[in-house]
């Protein structure tokens, strides 16, 4: 792709993209560089790098980085080192087994790290030394650790386990999985009965903390929750930015919702403070507000910065950044700011608050002063994935629409990022280079809308190419200038095809007025806005055949296709439907989040049956025309498998054209290898046999 040197490797091109802005995004080629397509066993086969972690002294930052096996069809993770003192040494690898290594986690004197493994047979702790050595186990208790996070003064561990709340200790737990009945009946008094993917078992994940020896063993486990029964971190994504340690190692504040009869209609997380060795009881900090309060940060004054939501139901509400100091006052420093962070931090002095957030099409990093509530943006293009402050600069890991995420070091004044990893430059070294641009035009109610375009492999002037129009799901996220391991625009281009994409009403990174906007209105300002995106590429773009054209999305995007084949109809040569909804009074009855569903349509579906269905696919069947591939994951309890099943039920007794392809073992998304490379194989031929 590139010439050979990680200065011009692929994965510098989400360095060249901040250096050259977002309208105009390519790679430079160098003249003999090969071009080879960029292929769905390359989506699937790339190293994955995440959650960077810096040490106490600013100078080496650890990170893990999984590698998938086909044969096996899993993917596997290790811990990398990189000395940042020592600017163009290689990362050296800390853990081979074969067993999956993640969450470094530094102790407090930057000699050892802890970390979560399952080489054991379940996941437990287990610390480096740096100096030298095997890792040690640290943990070996009979249930598994799911989450970490060790204290600054470097005397306790606070980890997540999922336990039986009524149980004593985690002795009770165990022996009570291992006594199960072998009847298989399932038995509830309230919702959640299933959350995402997994039918609930009475398990909780419950926070303790343990004392950490000089020995580097730890003591008995002690629970945090006192007698809370919550999710601690949240479920089924949740982690330890959930959590935290106040900088003495005393104290501890941790997010939750309490899990009992509202929690599927609930998004009131409320911040706790508790002792870090168990003693005494929880105190619930923000329990006034009774909207999402989470990601606990402490700064070096004592205060503590926290993101908040205010508006109760609405997990697409804008977090707000806070800040509470000592004496428990509080008050908003991002008011003058609109915009949502998805990570909160801390600088390296604790004195500056760090947040990632969507802006226009890119997730940028951006520095919040707590004393004038002022708000500077640091890096501004491509997807910052996770950051950690270091002695000279900002350790980020940044991808783009052209590579998944590498290591690069932003300097604390300006100055362009020095790119410290490029985990993929081999494989991305012997592609076609990205290109792709971003476009503006007028859409739903004179709004500014924001567009992406991406050429497809081999492209020459002067010919053009079908498109492949990619819907995102949400409704509330974007595609952007991003990476995504599942819906990958560079996959399609590859294929031979454009590649359109708009961030319609509802996206965010635009203004929350602009995230509101597709509430209760899910089919109108977002098919608006589609329908004059396409029609703003296709004038602008020469090379977009708007004659040949599929429409896909899923998840909103895929209720959307479904909305376009009976309001839309005659626009598309085919369409694909992934984990879409059909049915919006059968959706309420049958999706977990009811908060989510709620809250889009102004209350429940026995209150407003006339929101929900206003914008309900099943009632625009006698319109559907176009061939459609419907793909469902079995597991998939958010948008449950029957929407997938009415849609081709509905298709079939229309006699139109259309396929349905199931995943038994997948839920929302497409995570294994195997199936990947399936979904890619028929979503492609899908393409081809329609548009070329």
């Amino acid at each position: 792709m590139h010439s050979r040197s990680i200065a011009t490797s692929g994965l510098m091109s989400a360095l060249a993209l901040g250096l050259t802005g977002a309208l105009c995004i390519s790679t430079t080629v160098a003249a003999d560089a090969p071009s080879t397509a960029f292929t769905a066993q390359d989506l699937n086969t790339l190293k994955r790098l995440s959650d960077p972690q810096v040490s106490p002294d600013g100078l080496r930052v650890a990170y893990a980085l999984r590698s998938t096996d086909l044969a096996a069809n899993r993917g596997r993770s290790d811990l990398w080192l990189l000395d940042l003192s020592q600017p163009g040494l290689a990362p050296r690898q800390l853990t081979t087994d074969a067993a999956n290594d993640s969450t470094p986690r530094w102790s407090a004197d930057g000699r050892s790290l802890f970390f979560l493994s399952s080489r054991s047979g379940s996941s437990q702790v287990w610390r480096l030394a740096l100096d030298g050595g095997e890792s040690q186990q640290v943990t070996r208790w009979p249930v598994d650790v799911n989450a970490l996070a060790v204290s600054p003064d470097g005397t306790r561990i606070a980890v997540s386990m999922d336990v039986y709340p009524d149980c004593a200790d985690l002795a009770c737990t165990a022996a009570r999985d291992a006594s199960k009945s072998k009847a298989t009946g399932r038995s509830y008094d309230q919702l959640f009965v299933r959350h995402w993917d997994r039918w609930e078992d009475g398990t909780l994940a419950q926070l303790y903390s343990a004392t950490l020896k000089a020995d580097g063993t730890v003591g008995e486990p002690v629970s945090l929750m006192h007698g809370l029964k919550a999710n601690v971190p949240s479920r089924p994504s949740g982690g330890d930015e959930e959590f935290s340690f106040s900088r003495d190692g005393k104290r501890l504040v941790y997010s939750a919702r309490k899990a009992d009869r509202g929690e599927s209609w609930s998004t009131n997380f409320d911040l706790y403070e508790v002792a870090a060795d168990g003693s005494g009881g929880a105190k619930n900090l923000t329990a006034t507000n009774l909207a999402w309060d989470t990601q606990p940060v402490f700064l070096a004054d004592g205060s503590m910065a926290y993101l908040a939501m205010k508006r109760p139901g609405f997990e697409a509400d804008r977090f707000a950044v806070m800040l509470r100091d000592a004496n428990g006052s509080t008050r908003e420093i991002s008011a003058g700011w609109d915009r949502s962070p998805h990570q909160l931090a801390a600088s390296a002095d604790r004195r500056t608050l760090l947040a990632t957030a969507d802006d226009h099409g890119q997730v940028g990093l951006f520095a919040i002063d707590p004393r004038n509530a002022t708000v500077t943006a640091l890096h501004n293009t491509g997807q910052i994935t996770g950051f950690a402050p270091a002695r000279n600069g900002i350790v980020i890991a940044l991808a783009s629409l052209a590579a998944p995420s590498d290591l690069y070091l932003l300097p604390t004044r300006s100055g362009t990022p020095q790119q410290l990893t490029a985990v993929n430059r081999e494989v991305l070294d012997a592609r076609s280079p990205l290109d792709a641009a971003q476009f503006s035009f007028e859409g739903a109610g004179g709004d500014s809308v924001s567009g992406y375009v991406v050429k497809p492999h081999g492209y020459q002037p002067g010919k053009q190419y079908p498109v492949a129009f990619v819907i995102h799901g949400g409704p509330q996220s974007a595609f952007g200038n991003a990476w995504s391991w599942r819906w990958n625009p560079r996959t399609f281009a590859g294929a031979g095809y454009a590649v359109v994409f708009i961030d319609f009403h509802g996206t965010p990174g635009y203004g929350q007025a602009f995230t509101d906007s597709i509430s209760k209105d899910w089919g109108g300002k977002p098919l608006q806005d589609l329908q004059r995106g396409l029609a703003a590429a296709v004038a602008k773009f020469d090379f977009l055949d708007g004659n040949r054209a599929c429409a896909l999305g899923a998840s909103y995007g895929g209720f959307m296709v479904n909305w376009i084949a009976g309001n839309w109809p005659d626009r598309f040569r085919c369409l694909v439907n992934h984990d879409g909804i059909f049915d919006t009074r059968s959706m309420y009855y049958t999706t977990e989040e009811l908060w989510f569903t709620e809250w889009e349509n102004g209350g429940t579906y026995f209150d407003t049956p006339a929101t929900h269905e206003q914008f309900n696919p099943s009632a625009h069947v006698l319109k559907w025309r176009a061939p459609m591939l419907v793909i469902h994951g079995s597991q998939d309890f958010r948008v449950p498998e029957t929407q997938g099943l009415a849609t081709f039920t509905a298709l079939q007794r229309r006699g139109i054209e259309s396929r349905l392809l199931v995943f038994p073992d997948e839920n929302h998304w497409v995570l294994k290898p195997a199936n990947s490379l399936q979904w890619h194989e028929s979503v492609l031929g899908w393409l081809d046999s329609h548009l070329k």
